[in-house]
């Protein structure tokens, strides 16, 4: 996961899927430890129910150490399968 310019965000990758979900998580894990408060998500192109899990855990990593994590860039596709598995209000998204 590449970091962009500002030190409290980092990106996800352009897939992620039950095959890349496990170490998507522990990225962004080490970023969240170091920090991160947004997570963009502009690169994410391809992407499953394993994107919210992924998603819903760093939130909880954010929140356990006092903090926020702050989606952005969220696929509409994303938002919507989000929305139809009844998740949608536990992310912090916007576009």
């Amino acid at each position: 996961m590449p970091a962009s310019a500002a030190a409290g965000r980092f990106q996800t990758a352009a897939s992620l899927t039950h095959e890349s979900a496990r170490a998507a998580l522990e990225a962004g894990l080490s970023r969240i430890a170091a920090g991160a408060t947004e997570v963009d998500c502009a690169p994410l192109r391809q992407f499953d129910s394993s994107a919210l899990a992924v998603l819903l855990a760093w939130q909880r990593a954010a929140s356990s150490r006092g903090g926020a994590l702050a989606v952005v860039n969220l696929p509409t596709g994303l938002a919507s399968l989000a929305q139809a598995y009844g998740v949608d209000t536990l992310l912090t998204f916007r576009h």
